[in-house]
């Protein structure tokens, strides 16, 4: 690995810590805070939604200002110490999460036009999987510490606690920034395009269905994320296992996984095409959604087993997307063609832990905390079924080979 991407992977790892926080908290949030399932979907959905708007913002103006001078951002470890500082109750945890995410989605869109500039087209896969893999392990460390802060020293002192990550994220981002190598390839189509070609190329068949299945890949992957973590740190102490260990295993299971596939899925449609592995993904992340909520019963190693494979399948597919997108976008379009696949494909997501956490509401009635799970999670699978019908009708390669011969 290039000291490029090496910065920038424990940039997006500090990133993802902070991105993760409130999701990695509900199991106290709720019971602290009393709040219904609803009420804390809605701060997640605030979250995504405030994360789609700053998505859109960076990306348009990485096209115009260059990726390179707005990947780091300082601000997000400044909104992350207020929500850990004043973040008490509903409406001041809507306000505050929804800062940090306006913050944080500055360094997201640019940190994939970074990665994608720097390599070669047979490597980018990989290269935007390694950026992700950074985010997922940030993940699994703020829901593997979660369970020995928050416990002993409260949400207050905890969350100070991983202050830390989003200052690392924003030196590292800095780093990598200034590590950029030169771009491998020759540029295409180098020169600014006008804006009248925006709206061509953002409605081809291959920006729309890549986009259509951004969204529906979205909707499942911010739901899982968003309650997921609830679900195994309370199924998994109800069979007798401590904090420690159900915030290891849980997080491990959804995310470590998560980062290997975004590194395996990356390199897998390098060699055997985008489509293929867009399709495979993205049928196995909607059978998972339709079983995962029914295994609570089924014992700890099962539920973790069960959990490994659902992180793996709803992620694996998120640099694929990315690096496909690159490849049939002309460079100068590609930072103004990801904000608008952002703000579509997070506006859709945003909306899946509110209506988990209804859903959750409807089938436990009085219930606290939840019993029943299968019937949200199934309806986050409904984006695993979505995203695999925009990935079949991409355009085969093999087709497109005997054409061109």
């Amino acid at each position: 690995m290039n000291p490029f991407l090496a910065w920038m992977t424990l940039s997006r790892l500090g990133a993802g810590v902070a991105f993760m926080a409130w999701a990695a908290s509900l199991p106290w949030v709720l019971q602290e805070w009393g709040l219904t399932g609803a009420e804390a979907g809605l701060v997640q959905t605030a979250f995504n939604l405030a994360y789609a708007v700053s998505l859109l913002g960076s990306a348009w103006a990485a096209d115009r200002l260059g990726a390179a001078r707005i990947s780091a951002n300082w601000l997000a470890a400044a909104a992350f110490l207020l929500c850990a500082l004043f973040a008490r109750s509903l409406g001041s945890a809507l306000t505050l999460f929804s800062l940090l995410a306006l913050m944080l989605g500055g360094g997201y869109a640019p940190s994939l036009m970074l990665a994608a500039a720097a390599s070669t087209v047979r490597g980018r896969g990989a290269a935007v999987g390694w950026t992700l893999a950074g985010a997922s392990i940030g993940y699994f460390l703020v829901i593997a510490l979660a369970p020995a802060l928050i416990p002993r020293w409260g949400l207050t002192t905890g969350w100070l606690g991983l202050c830390l990550a989003p200052f690392l994220a924003a030196i590292c981002g800095s780093l990598a920034a200034r590590a950029m190598p030169p771009p491998p390839d020759p540029p295409q189509n180098a020169s600014p395009a006008p804006d009248a070609r925006l709206s061509a190329v953002f409605f081809s068949r291959d920006s729309l269905l890549l986009t259509g299945g951004y969204a529906f890949h979205c909707w499942e992957l911010l739901g899982l994320w968003a309650w997921a973590p609830a679900f195994l740190t309370l199924t998994l102490s109800a069979h007798g296992l401590a904090p420690v260990a159900t915030g290891l295993l849980a997080a491990g299971a959804l995310h470590l996984t998560g980062a290997v596939s975004t590194l395996l899925g990356g390199a897998a449609s390098d060699r055997f095409g985008r489509r293929l592995v867009l399709v495979v993904l993205a049928l196995a992340g909607e059978a998972c959604s339709f079983t995962f909520g029914w295994l609570g019963d089924a014992g700890a190693a099962v539920l973790v087993a069960a959990a490994a494979l659902y992180g793996f399948a709803a992620l694996g597919d998120s640099g694929v997307l990315s690096a496909a997108m690159a490849d049939a976008v002309p460079a100068p379009l590609l930072g103004r063609i990801l904000a608008l696949r952002s703000i579509c494909g997070f506006g859709a997501g945003a909306l899946a832990p509110l209506a988990f956490g209804a859903v959750l509401d409807l089938t436990n009635p009085g219930s606290a905390p939840p019993q029943t799970w299968g019937w949200a999670f199934a309806l986050l699978g409904l984006g695993g079924l979505g995203a695999a019908l925009c990935a079949w009708r991409l355009p085969d390669p093999r087709r497109l080979k005997r054409r061109r011969s």
